[in-house]
């Protein structure tokens, strides 16, 4: 095996036989790294379980694969009867052993997955009634449990709360942001932070999360600064003797090779990236693993117009663009003022924060402000003050109320970009087909953002719910299994948060719960094999 420094190669094989020869996990020092030419037959090499992203719902899967066991508490009484009666019946065991189907059944709640209202109820009971009732979980760590497990992300822990604008409050109460086993009042209570309000600001969350990593002990299984190339199947010969390998994009589950003499079945994933340095090089990597799960979120790409234009330098399409623009006094003494295209919570937050700056605003939209769908009037009144203040310029200060546009605010319903020009021009279209030109300082455009995929075959068009389509949070999400969160149409890829749809910190805890579950099953029965001698002797279940 060749390396592209000899000197390490022992030091990388330690790290792999000290990660694999304790099941518990013991701290790998370094990044375990292979050069291209190392075969990935050595079952040494292959890791049970690849997480690619270490947002909340890395951080979440992370921590039931840990060993970590949620039990009914002895005191607790769930406010739903019939499932207070179904926990009642297996309080011996833990909810990751039981029939997560059985105890979601009849649920409901504000998310598509049951095991995401099923574990949003343990952990929030009636909370979309307005109740704070405590969870009816308490936890257990079971080392016995445990399941070695690497988390790659590109920043610290947290994900893509490290990117944020940090001027804005959550949409959601703190307590929902919360991960379990330690709440967000207890860490900031400890961290001597003064909570003034439910809703937290972004920094603090970030902040949240990168401490839940370290106090829950899970440091070993992350590793930061990490960026994913490709994941891709491996696919070998049927004949375990012929230990040559295939690296093959393709997703059928038997292929015959040209002579039609051999027949080849899916193997284990290769993982592919590099890690940045300090110095900044790139250090590249190639992981082989069992099961890998999907967890990156949808912060990846923004969402673009497609229209002549954009890309000129002076069309944004980030809050934090934006903010460094302001920050950087680009803005100010402009006459003309910034253009925002969106009707969602970010580009709110984009015209409260040109507001609260003295920059006057066009506010380009699709939607009518009575339409029922938007966001603002799903959230009351007077827990989102700023949100509505907004909706109320967007309703009241339209251009059909008055020509002339008004010097601080100014809203465009029901209109559609048609095109940016060089000099600073903007094209707008009517629902009736008329158009207008419009001047302004710097455009910005917010119209949500979608999960790049680019590293696995076709971006992963073909495992979503529509195929040959990009994956998308709310019209396209991966298509899983509800009770495993396993993707249908490919077998130990798994996927959870908002690639499935579940936008929220609170729903997206689900999803860890479903793989974990899977995952111990699986594990089990794995470990009944070897223990017969009647199998597990490639590392693939």
């Amino acid at each position: 095996r060749s390396y592209s420094d000899p000197e390490t190669e022992g030091q990388l094989l330690n790290s792999f036989v000290q990660y694999f020869g304790d099941s518990l996990g013991r701290k790998i020092k370094r990044m375990p790294l292979i050069e291209e030419t190392v075969l990935p037959g050595d079952s040494l090499l292959t890791l049970p379980v690849v997480i690619i992203g270490n947002g909340p719902s890395g951080i979440c899967l992370s921590y039931l694969l840990s060993g970590y066991r949620p039990y009914l508490s002895p005191e607790a009484i769930h406010p739903n009867p019939i499932l207070h009666t179904k926990l009642e019946e297996a309080r011996h065991l833990s909810i990751v052993d039981q029939d997560l189907e059985y105890l979601s059944e009849g649920l409901e709640g504000r998310s598509s997955n049951p095991v995401a209202v099923l574990f949003d109820t343990l952990l929030h009971p009636d909370a979309d009634f307005g109740y704070d009732y405590p969870p009816v979980l308490h936890w257990k760590l079971e080392q016995h449990n445990y399941i070695p497990h690497i988390v790659l992300g590109k920043g610290p822990p947290g994900g893509a709360w490290h990117s944020m604008e940090g001027s804005m409050l959550t949409i959601s109460f703190g307590d929902w942001m919360e991960l379990p086993g330690l709440t967000f009042k207890e860490w900031a209570a400890s961290k001597r932070r003064n909570i003034k309000s439910d809703r937290v600001m972004p920094e603090e969350i970030a902040r949240y999360y990168k401490h839940y990593v370290k106090v829950m002990g899970l440091q070993k299984n992350f590793r930061d600064n990490v960026y994913i190339t490709s994941v891709s199947r491996l696919y070998r010969g049927k004949d375990d003797e012929d230990r040559s390998q295939i690296n093959e994009n393709i997703s059928t589950q038997h292929l015959e090779m040209e002579d039609g003499q051999k027949s080849l079945i899916k193997r284990n994933w290769e993982v592919r990236g590099y890690q940045r340095a300090t110095d900044g090089s790139h250090v590249p990597f190639c992981l082989f693993a069992e099961n890998v799960a999907l967890a990156t979120g949808t912060f990846d790409s923004p969402g673009r117009l497609q229209v002549e234009g954009e890309d000129f330098p002076f069309v944004l399409h980030s809050m934090s663009d934006f903010g460094a623009a302001i920050s950087k006094g680009k803005l100010r003494g402009k006459a003309d003022p910034v253009l925002i295209v969106g009707a969602g919570l970010t580009a709110a937050d984009a015209v409260l924060c040109a507001y609260n700056n003295n920059i006057p605003v066009i506010h380009v939209f699709r939607r009518r402000v009575t339409d029922t769908s938007l966001i603002f009037k799903q959230l009351p009144k007077k827990l989102y003050p700023e949100y509505h203040k907004v909706y109320h310029m967007m309703c009241t200060q339209s251009h059909t109320v008055d020509s002339n546009l008004h010097s601080a605010y100014t809203s465009f319903p029901e209109h559609n970009v048609l095109s940016f020009k060089p000099e600073m021009k903007c094209v707008l279209q009517s629902a009736s087909g008329l158009k207008k030109i419009l001047k302004f300082s710097v455009a910005l455009v917010l119209i949500g953002s979608h999960p790049n995929l680019f590293f696995l075959k076709d971006q992963g068009h073909s495992i979503g719910h529509h195929s040959n389509q990009p994956i998308t949070c709310k019209g396209n999400p991966i298509e899983i299994d509800p009770y495993t969160y396993e993707c249908t149409k490919e077998a130990n890829l798994f996927a959870l948060g908002p690639l499935v749809g579940d936008n929220f910190v609170r729903f997206l805890k689900g999803g860890a719960l479903g793989i974990a579950r899977c995952l111990a099953i699986r594990q089990k029965k794995k470990h009944e094999l070897i223990e017969s001698g009647d199998g597990g002797g490639d590392g693939v279940p």
